[in-house]
């Protein structure tokens, strides 16, 4: 189906383009409307069309040695995909599905390559748009690393938390050990020694039996708990973390034996082949021939 130039001025790597040019664009292009869910290309086949999304959403996905799925990007309207093999016309490097129904914009190499020709301006927008897409596609497989749990967690920190973690590991120290002892020691002595009998100028505010004493200590023991509590509550999120780190591992781990002991079976199987061809060999072959 022809494309309509109005189209084409709304999606962002044609807008470089002047008039004519995208007049003339929109009668070599073609404008297919796909359903949901329709394979478009997979990886390893040949490549000879570019896509642009006009509506839509397209899955960009391939496989890892383990036959997991990783999907490198959704394409959204706007966005080019396929590029990679039109330039080196080599083969896909993905497996590209609609999300959603979709209209795509299909860009042969011979069109691709008139246009860069006669309007080079507009090989900008279009290396903007490759751009836009493998620096997706880098961000998926960044995050895809196995994160470490302490630093999944401390990254999503908020000051207060990091305050309570602090107190926290502050009061189980024994510098707060001996700074409680010097307080308690120093408090008791101003209100039993009678300091001001000595010239000091220090009179008893908290006599015993310390009601002042008592009700600090157990306000400290209040915050101090509180403290602890949401340090422990950050440790149990930083624990289940971890724990969703080790069974991602678990996870690849298996994958990967599995990958092995199917790798080991099909050589297992061919050794076997070759076997009965030699026995088969040597059964027609007469002997001392």
């Amino acid at each position: 189906m022809a494309c309509d130039e109005a189209l084409l001025r709304e999606l962002k790597p044609f807008q470089l383009l002047d008039d004519d040019h995208r007049a003339t664009l929109a009668k070599l292009v073609d404008l297919s409307d796909l359903p949901e869910r329709r394979v478009l290309f997979r990886a390893g086949d040949p490549g000879e069309t570019l896509y642009v999304v006009a509506a839509g959403e397209v899955e960009l996905a391939i496989e890892d040695n383990v036959g997991e799925k990783i999907v490198l990007a959704i394409a959204g309207k706007g966005d080019l995909f396929g590029e990679l093999a039109l330039l080196d016309e080599g083969s896909r490097t993905a497996t590209a599905t609609t999300r959603t129904p979709a209209q795509l914009i299909e860009v042969g190499r011979d069109d691709l390559l008139r246009l860069v020709q006669q309007q080079p301006d507009a090989a900008m927008g279009l290396l903007a748009a490759v751009a836009s897409m493998t620096r997706r596609a880098n961000e998926v497989l960044r995050t895809r690393v196995i994160p470490n749990a302490n630093q999944a967690v401390d990254e999503r920190l908020t000051p207060l938390q990091r305050i309570a973690d602090w107190i926290a590991w502050f009061s189980g120290s024994m510098s707060f050990l001996f700074l409680n002892a010097l307080f308690f020691a120093v408090w008791i002595g101003l209100n039993t020694l009678g300091l001001n009998k000595l010239g000091l100028g220090v009179k008893q505010f908290d006599p015993f039996p310390f009601g002042l004493l008592t009700m600090i200590v157990s306000l400290e023991a209040i915050f101090l708990s509180c403290f602890v509590l949401v340090s422990q509550n950050r440790q149990a999120q930083k624990d289940r973390v971890r724990a969703d780190v080790e069974y991602e591992v678990n996870v690849r781990a298996e994958r990967e034996v599995s990958a092995l002991h199917a790798k080991s079976d099909r050589l297992y199987e061919q050794m076997m082949a070759r076997l009965r061809d030699i026995e088969k060999r040597l059964e027609r072959e007469p002997v001392g021939s």
